[in-house]
């Protein structure tokens, strides 16, 4: 099942408004983290290490709609901790729907069969299921061993019951390509409308570090498995922009845009993204856009941002230049991400940058 037709229009003509607006900086999706708190400690998530009384706060309804109003994005992603532990995500989500706004509830399905009476489907609504490969490399991911048959048990019955489901995939140092690939055939068989593919992000408050990718590790990866993906011929379905697939094979040279997918949780709107927790916070969407000094984040700029390609930071950018060079982007559809040949120039990381006394300027910005 291909993205709903209402979900493209309406997301195109959002784009044209603000360009023809004449904005630089605008949201593409809200991440909205209501709570912290997770049922898992997966090995790579930074996410869920903050004191017990903090892992308890749960944001109100009428707080997560205000800021779905305030910020304006058409799609809103719910991550978390695990959302389905929020009692009141029922409510939030037919709020946010109710505003038609296309919601991805991520999550790591482990309550998910349980909490499937609470929703219905919907055009807006999808259901993002966290699924790192294959039963025993997810299972050893998240670290609890059964998870991945309780998440496949949950994906075929909200299949069966007519929800959109995506999953969602990060991947961490030590893949093997063709387990990859396989998995990616296995969500294409199971049927999912989307795979969302990220290279992990170097949280510092990980409770493991060596599992990280570095940047050229990160896109020789991502060519070995889409070079077995052109091999066996396999249509995956990637719930990606054809140039964010092939930034991420080293095909494009991209700046972040990290406002593109601002970020809204129980501290308030988080500078500058949803991956950099240590940065501050605004009172409000308006200061966040127009106090946040964007200026210091990015590859070169920062020294956290060196090694991320994630679609958080890096997807908005591949929007916005799919906008703004169509022919390009059609190409990269027509003929998939490119898995020979020259990488595309990196930009200085942030020591290099320091060394030659420069930062470079945003390649993909307008």
């Amino acid at each position: 099942m291909a993205i709903p037709m209402i979900q493209q229009y309406r997301v195109a003509k959002y784009l044209m408004q603000k360009k023809l607006s004449g904005e630089k900086r605008f949201p593409l999706v809200l991440m909205l983290e209501p709570l912290f708190q997770c049922n898992l400690a997966c090995a790579g998530c930074g996410k869920i290490d903050y004191p017990k009384e903090i892992l308890q706060k749960r944001m109100s309804v009428d707080d997560a709609l205000k800021a779905v109003d305030e910020c304006g994005a058409p799609m809103v992603s719910i991550p978390g901790g695990e959302p389905l532990i929020h009692k009141e995500m029922p409510e939030m989500v037919r709020g946010i729907i109710e505003r038609r706004k296309f919601v991805y509830l991520c999550t790591n399905a482990v309550l998910m069969k349980k909490k499937m009476d609470e929703y219905a489907p919907s055009p807006y609504f999808t259901w993002s299921v966290h699924l790192d490969g294959l039963k025993e490399r997810h299972d050893d991911s998240v670290c609890q061993e059964g998870v991945f048959d309780k998440a496949i048990d949950a994906i075929k019955m909200a299949l069966e019951r007519g929800f959109r489901v995506t999953t969602n995939c990060t991947l961490f140092d030590g893949e093997v390509p063709e387990h990859v690939a396989d998995f990616f055939d296995y969500a294409t068989e199971l049927g999912v409308e989307g795979i969302t593919v990220s290279p992990g992000f170097t949280y510092e408050r990980a409770p493991r570090q060596d599992v990280f990718l570095g940047r050229n590790n990160s896109k020789k990866l991502m060519r070995d498995i889409f070079r077995h993906g052109k091999q066996r011929k396999s249509k995956w379905p990637m719930n990606h922009s054809s140039l964010y697939l092939d930034f991420i094979t080293g095909n494009q040279t991209y700046q972040c845009t990290p406002w593109s997918n601002p970020t809204y949780n129980i501290f308030g709107w988080q500078k500058p993204c949803y991956l950099l927790v240590d940065e501050g916070y605004a009172s409000s969407f308006k200061e966040l856009m127009e106090e946040t000094p964007w200026e210091n984040y990015g590859v070169g700029r920062n020294p956290k941002c060196d090694n991320c390609m994630a679609h958080c930071g890096y997807e908005g950018t591949a929007v916005v230049d799919t906008f703004n060079h169509p022919i390009k982007a059609l190409g990269a559809y027509m003929r998939g991400p490119r898995t020979e040949g020259e990488y595309a120039p990196d930009l200085p990381t942030y020591e290099q940058a320091q060394r030659e006394r420069r930062i470079p300027l945003q390649v993909i910005q307008d």
